[in-house]
């Protein structure tokens, strides 16, 4: 018996416990229910009289304070449909249906209660981001020795350890043979990805079945996690365009309802009647739809792999006019490709590739890494190269295997060889130029390759009502152009700096304009775009940051997945909204003729409250776009 008493108890405890936290969290329903509570008590004891008292006064109190939030908005210049809950509450007072102004009272605070708590579970994605941000690292010590340290402690160089099913902690280079990776929470890319030694391993990603070892190649707070961490914080703490949505139905909706219970007053001559119908005229599904659906849809965008920083964009998504792209790294895949080595006749073609891949073995431009990388792949070996001059910009120039090589641009190579007598590469490719030992040795020819899905993305931007693609790159007109007209662009700007990437954007007349880019040249123009998406947050931090939308894949494709979720958001805030109203409208006609009383129709008002809430959900659910065909 004892135990059964112990139990009893402790169950009790627990709803004690659990019912503070909601008292705590929403401390005006919390109110609401105690004022009914006490009302109740004291008119069972017979003291009607004084419960009204109560119950009303709390009601007008309630009211004083919603009319000062709204006279706020009002200031701020937005026209807010609390007018209708505020009239609602004083017609319900005035008539002597002092409980159904309570049960108003608690329909509203209870609203933003269910709005609250559907926004924990639509930002569920958003947050689980933020949750298993890791706090600590095991560093490899002296012996192999495994010590547990926090994540800032982390320095360059330090040899990590990560167990099975733990989080990488900082981006790093994997030591051990092999590893797989879930990546999903990063790039929204289901499927394992498998890393050998000496690949790059990122922070957030979740280690396999077998421990291993990592060198960091960054710290803590330039780690891939904490800036996708920092991009979730920002979009998590942001507001939905609630206020402009609602808004555009406010001062209607709000005419209409008063329109309708002074049409009822009239034709029944009962005071009453007026309250009963502005009773159900609560305003609670403009107010809710908007936030609820607009988070919903920036979770679902995170879990794709694309992160909306603010509702405001999301919406804006939803009526894209014209997309402008840069090109290398975004259209292309940024990674050009030695596609034709030709030497002058003294020397062989591996030759050629031998000597200036040992040039710029050296060197960590882009250009050079390819050269090296064709070289490597040929078998060729690279010599030690000594005496190496570089002229910024230009080229460089070094002594290999006892003669002399100069690597660079035409004219940097014609300084010191002579005139260079053959034709200028075509369209789409570039040249690196060679001499050895003072005479012209050739040239190798480099291609940046347009991405496989370049071409179908444009597409489908079309068939979402983007009007205008364009290319804005400050490449030479004749590379810009190549790529161009390979994908079907027809605008183009090129040999663009950054400053007149902006003023190009500026000029666009058919807006909202999205631009796409990932290098730290595009970051201003990012800035001043209606909405900038920066392509894959591995990329640069100021165009991460400067951006409105981050791609955390390195996928054009994601481009039209931001859009077709911006546009369902959008449709299903509207449709929440007019949901809301259609049944808010059913409410008052019935009410118009005195079959639904004031306390019932407060009760049903709840009840859309929920319909509404439970639709905007429908923003986390992934679904066809019909525009597409799919």
């Amino acid at each position: 018996m004892s135990d059964t008493r112990q139990v009893s108890s402790a169950g009790v405890a627990a709803e004690v416990r659990t019912a503070s936290r909601v008292f705590a969290r929403y401390p005006v329903v919390g109110a609401t229910v105690l004022v009914g509570a006490l009302g109740g008590v004291i008119w069972l004891a017979g003291a009607h009289d004084v419960a009204r008292w109560v119950v009303s006064g709390y009601a007008l109190v309630m009211a004083a304070v919603r009319g000062w939030r709204m006279l706020r908005d009002i200031i701020r210049g937005h026209a807010g449909v609390d007018i209708l809950a505020i009239a609602a509450i004083l017609a319900t007072v005035a008539v002597g249906e002092y409980w159904a102004s309570l049960v108003i009272v608690l329909m509203l605070s209870g609203g933003e209660a269910l709005e609250d708590f559907a926004g924990r579970r639509a930002r569920r994605e958003l947050t689980a981001l933020l949750a298993r941000a890791p706090q600590s690292a095991h560093r490899v010590g002296v012996g192999d020795s495994v010590d547990e340290i926090p994540i800032d402690a982390v320095a360059l160089g330090d040899e990590l350890f990560v167990r099975p099913g733990e989080v990488v902690p900082v981006d790093g280079t994997l030591l051990s043979e092999i590893a797989t990776f879930d990546e999903s929470q990063l790039t929204g890319e289901s499927l394992p990805v498998e890393r050998g030694a000496g690949e790059q391993v990122l922070s957030g990603s979740v280690n396999g079945e077998s421990a291993i070892r990592i060198r960091a190649t960054a710290v803590a707070a330039d780690s891939q996690y904490q800036r996708v961490v920092q991009l979730v914080a920002s979009a998590a703490q942001s507001r939905a365009p609630l206020v402009r949505l609602a808004d555009r139905f406010a001062v209607p909706f709000t005419v209409v309802s008063v329109a309708i219970a002074g049409f009822a007053w009239w034709l029944s001559g009962e005071p009453v009647r007026f309250a009963e119908v502005l009773v159900v005229a609560t305003p609670c599904p403009l107010l809710i739809a908007a936030p609820v659906a607009f988070i919903a849809g920036m979770s679902r965008s995170a879990k794709a792999g694309v992160i909306v920083k603010s509702g405001q964009i999301l919406e804006q998504l939803s009526r894209v006019k014209t997309v402008a792209f840069d090109k290398t790294g975004t259209l292309t895949l940024g990674l050009p490709k030695v596609v034709g080595v030709l030497p002058r006749e003294s020397l062989a073609s591996n030759e050629l590739l031998s000597l200036v891949a040992s040039v710029e073995q050296y060197s960590p431009h882009v250009l050079a890494s390819a050269i090296v990388d064709a070289a490597l792949a040929a078998g060729l070996a690279l010599q030690p190269a000594t005496e190496i001059h570089e002229e910024t910009a230009a080229g460089v120039t070094a002594t290999v295997g006892g003669r002399r090589i100069a690597v660079g641009k035409r004219r940097f190579v014609s300084g010191l060889a002579g005139d260079i007598d053959s034709p200028p590469p075509r369209s789409g490719q570039l040249a690196v130029y060679a001499a050895v030992d003072g005479a012209y040795a050739g040239e190798i020819l480099l291609s940046d390759r347009v991405r496989d899905n370049a071409k179908s993305t444009l597409a489908q931007l079309s068939r979402l009502g983007v009007r205008r693609t364009i290319l804005i790159s400050g490449d030479l007109a004749a590379t810009a152009q190549h790529v161009a007209d390979e994908l079907g662009i027809t605008e183009v700007r090129a040999q663009c700096l950054p400053e007149q990437k902006v003023e190009a954007v500026k000029g666009i007349t058919d807006r909202p304009v999205m631009m796409v880019g990932d290098g730290v040249n595009d970051a201003p123009v990012l800035a001043v775009a209606d909405i900038g998406v920066a392509m894959g947050a591995r990329g640069s931090t100021a165009a991460s940051e400067s951006a409105d939308v981050v791609i955390m894949v390195d996928d054009l494709s994601r481009v039209v997945r931001a859009i077709t979720i911006g546009w369902q958001t959008n449709a299903t805030a509207l449709r929440a909204i007019w949901l809301g109203i259609a049944l808010s409208l059913a409410l008052m006609i019935v009410a118009t003729f005195g079959v639904l009383p004031a306390i019932v129709g407060a009760a049903l008002q709840e009840v859309v409250d929920l319909l509404v809430i439970l639709y905007a959900l429908r923003g986390l659910v992934e679904r066809p776009d019909r525009r597409l065909g799919r």
